[in-house]
């Protein structure tokens, strides 16, 4: 790491009410949005970790807003887990270290926010589930964590990303993209423009459902890739929910079905061979398992008549928002060759189509659990 950071680390560092000294610092590839680091201490000849971190805020335009949201959840979460006796409460969810003057973050003097938390140890990660039994803590950790924060007290969260699953402003962006194709990109995106306008019916499903009232707002994630779950070490158990700043007023679906996107089907999302994306039961079945096991305590009967269904919206979704991009000259998301945007987008409609062949099956097994 340059001179210039680890200056920067030991200044930001001073900043926050952590005692010892800074003994090494290094970048953590921690998600695609902030700038991470892992910085050990010396604490009276015990080393600790802690995870710092700068908001990105031009994805994140209200940082104080993210860090009041993630204050309200973690100290809850910490209430719960104590209150139901589980082992090591701190390992399984976000500490919040407060800055010297007692609030959640330091402003520097460029007007960037930064935040510590306590580093979770003895955990790993995986970018992309390898069996149905991390399927299954995959969905027993973001179960339980919309399980434990179903009763948080005071008011609305604050939409971090307003908008961010709403699929009908998807869909119709999509359609200004091709309306404008500045890029004259179109014609070569033909055949997934027409399969995104076949599949309309579906994108206003959820949206009404809330609007009528026939399904509740809830505190949800919001980016339940698998690689936000920390798992234990040892055992492989689940032990903590990560990257918490699009938690906000959602949809119990929003969650589950990005997580039958990312976890079910045995590629990854830019997949060339379009044969091998599928959708594999036993995995959505491990996935529900686990899931259900703890969600199932507070869905109402409807919430959970649409849970196959948000895998097929929610990776829909996805590849709207992948065309879009490709559409408009990819601005959005990185590429890495040409064309890059369009594969994606066509593996989630692939995606899509196995999940609605296999819809009926996966709800009745939904239905059974």
């Amino acid at each position: 790491m340059s001179t210039y950071r680890e200056e920067k680390l030991t200044e930001i560092s001073s900043k926050f009410q952590i005692y010892g000294q800074v003994m090494h610092a290094e970048s953590c590839k921690i998600g695609h949005i902030n700038e991470t680091y892992s910085a050990t201490y010396d604490q009276g000849g015990t080393r600790v970790r802690y995870i710092h971190q700068k908001i990105n805020q031009h994805v994140f335009k209200n940082p104080e807003g993210v860090m009041d949201n993630i204050m309200r959840v973690t100290n809850h979460l910490q209430k719960k887990l104590q209150a139901e006796r589980a082992p090591e409460p701190t390992r399984r969810t976000l500490t919040v270290v407060p800055a010297r003057d007692g609030k959640p973050f330091y402003r520097d003097d460029d007007g960037e926010y930064w935040r510590t938390f306590v580093y979770v140890e003895r955990t790993q990660t995986f970018e992309a589930v390898q069996t149905p039994a991390q399927a299954l803590e995959a969905g027993k950790a973001f179960g339980k964590f919309q399980r434990l924060l179903a009763d948080l007290p005071g008011g609305r969260l604050v939409e971090t990303i307003p908008g961010f699953h709403n699929t009908r402003n998807r869909y119709n962006a999509l359609q200004q993209a091709v309306t404008e194709d500045h890029y004259n990109r179109a014609q070569s995106a033909a055949k997934e423009i027409d399969f995104a306008r076949k599949h309309e019916s579906i994108v206003d499903t959820l949206l009404t459902a809330l609007a009528d009232g026939h399904l509740p707002e809830r505190i949800t994630h919001n980016d339940t890739k698998f690689n936000n779950v920390m798992l234990d070490a040892e055992t492989g158990g689940e032990i903590c929910v990560v990257d918490l700043d699009t938690v906000m007023p959602g949809l119990v679906h929003y969650d589950f079905g990005d997580m039958v996107r990312t976890t079910t089907s045995p590629t990854l999302e830019d997949e060339r061979d379009l044969s091998k994306v599928k959708v594999l039961l036993p995995m959505f079945e491990a996935l529900a398992t686990g899931y259900m096991s703890q969600a199932g305590s507070f869905l109402t009967p409807t919430e959970k008549s649409y849970i196959a269904f948000a895998g097929k919206l929610i990776t829909f979704t996805i590849g709207l928002r992948f065309l879009t991009d490709y559409l408009n000259g990819d601005k959005y998301f990185r590429v890495h060759r040409a064309g890059h945007n369009l594969d994606r987008a066509r593996t989630q409609f692939k995606l899509v189509d196995s999940i609605t062949r296999h819809e009926e099956q996966m709800q009745k097994f939904v239905d059974g659990l």
